[in-house]
């Protein structure tokens, strides 16, 4: 089956948030919603390396800003500036995220509240900001949480992070609740995904290539899939999807016990 190559619905001149837009998985969101017609502002703490614009599709640009979103005060300043820009916001996208391994026993105590803060603090930080103008909008608004299997499985080397994803996805469901029935509140929770960084995580092509093959699509996500999902989330065919966590794994992992004591293949 040939995926249907058309624009979702809905997003001509629609006004998007992405938080950690300026590359990875937020630069691909970014440039789906700009592909699908609508205008995006996304942050990041630091400018774009060497120059780099921030996200092009089809002739049209992202809005940036600089903001570090574990600061309430610039959060608010984001939110601000997207109301300045576009006169409201439609779609808010929490995606900055992240954390570098280290082992739980070890880490420092600042180390584990920093990654928390900035996995699960955060995003309510852009979450409180982004509701309380889509409340005062007569279409309201949607509020997207980019989550990990990392916080459905065990995290070994990330137990903070995985923690923190965790929480996030519990986040959603009470937030869900408590916005509605004017703002939908629904989380990503993606695989593998296949970025400009991901040398750094799983090794060269051939660490990279032996990740995809334990996926039972064969493949990693890319950021374009998450892209997709967050369309499909924000639109109106998703419009009574709310507390929900949309999972993107590809099929998930094989259980370990069922690989144990065979030999290597081949």
């Amino acid at each position: 089956m040939q995926p249907v190559d058309q624009s979702f619905p809905g997003f001509s001149g629609a006004r998007v948030i992405v938080t950690g837009g300026t590359r990875g998985i937020g630069a691909g969101i970014a440039r789906g919603f700009l592909r699908a017609g609508g205008r995006v502002l996304v942050c990041a703490r630091n400018e774009p390396a060497d120059g780099a614009r921030p996200p092009v599709a089809d002739g049209r640009t992202a809005a940036f800003t600089r903001a570090d979103v574990r600061d309430p005060d610039q959060v608010r300043q984001l939110i601000a500036a997207g109301v300045d820009l576009f006169g409201g916001v439609d779609v808010a996208i929490s995606n900055a995220g992240g954390s570098p391994p280290a082992e739980a026993a070890t880490a420092s105590p600042r180390f584990h509240a920093r990654v928390i803060e900035l996995n699960l603090i955060a995003p309510l930080h852009v979450a409180q900001g982004a509701n309380e103008v889509m409340q005062d909008q007569p279409e309201g608004g949607s509020i997207i949480m980019i989550g990990s299997v990392s916080g459905t499985r065990p995290s070994p080397g990330t137990a903070a992070y995985g923690a923190a994803k965790a929480g996030l996805h519990h986040l959603v469901t009470s937030l869900a609740i408590e916005w509605g029935p004017r703002v939908r509140v629904n989380t990503v929770v993606p695989g593998f995904v296949a970025t400009e960084s991901s040398a750094g995580h799983y090794g060269d092509a051939v660490g990279l290539a032996a990740v995809a093959a334990t996926v039972p699509l064969r493949r990693m996500a890319t950021p374009d899939d998450v892209a997709d999902a967050c369309l499909f989330l924000a639109s109106p065919r998703a419009a009574y999807v709310s507390g929900a966590c949309l999972t993107l794994h590809g099929g998930g992992e094989r259980p370990a016990f069922q690989t144990a004591g065979q030999p290597p293949s081949h």
